[in-house]
């Protein structure tokens, strides 16, 4: 299933796509405060986030965050922090 995530760093806001629960595709980027478009692809050409990195090295904090979002949606952080594995 496609879900469509939003992420937010340095000023600017990034629409990416969650393909089948594993491949990130940049849909556009956009200044966060008014909207206005910085960035944005066509169906066809959606990069994923390693192309996008290539693509636009400058915006390498927003790539960042939506790696990190991308991984937090993937596992979710645990909720039991207390618990701690133990090695026997």
């Amino acid at each position: 299933m496609d879900s469509v995530c939003r992420t937010e760093a340095d000023g600017l806001r990034v629409t990416w796509r969650l393909i089948q629960n594993r491949l990130i595709s940049i849909v556009a980027v956009h200044d966060a405060s008014d909207a206005s478009p910085v960035l944005s692809f066509g169906p066809a050409t959606y990069p994923d986030l390693a192309q996008a990195r290539e693509l636009h090295p400058g915006l390498a904090e927003l790539w960042d965050a939506v790696r990190h979002d991308f991984w937090t949606t993937l596992i979710p952080p645990r909720r039991d922090k207390g618990r701690r594995w133990q090695w026997s």
